[in-house]
């Protein structure tokens, strides 16, 4: 069983309706707080190539080579570079989020 969509939102919808028309015939059904959708950080970039690995390196202050390594799959990070790469992205995240354009 597999399933698709545009984005995360309508991905994990999706997951939930095969899983629920599949547990149908075992009168069960899940919600999706039974369901955690997780991406290594491959998928990430393929996903948002709008975020620049180097720039993102730079700014938390990581080789821009390791982490480009860590983006192809070369190499897998420790869980303190995964947090450190998660903090920086929430930072640019909530930086774009209070952004005001003026047009």
């Amino acid at each position: 069983m597999y399933s698709t969509g545009k984005n995360s939102v309508e991905l994990q919808a999706n997951i939930l309706e095969a899983i629920n028309f599949y547990l149908e015939d075992h009168n069960q059904e899940i919600n999706e707080n039974n369901i955690d959708l997780e991406i290594d950080l491959k998928q990430f970039f393929q996903y948002h190539r709008v975020i620049n690995s180097k720039y993102l390196a730079e700014r938390i202050g990581m080789n821009p080579a390791l982490l480009s390594q860590y983006v192809q799959g070369k190499k897998q990070p420790s869980d303190r570079q995964v947090a450190k790469i998660i903090f920086g992205l929430n930072e640019i995240g909530k930086e774009l989020s209070e952004l005001k354009l003026v047009g």
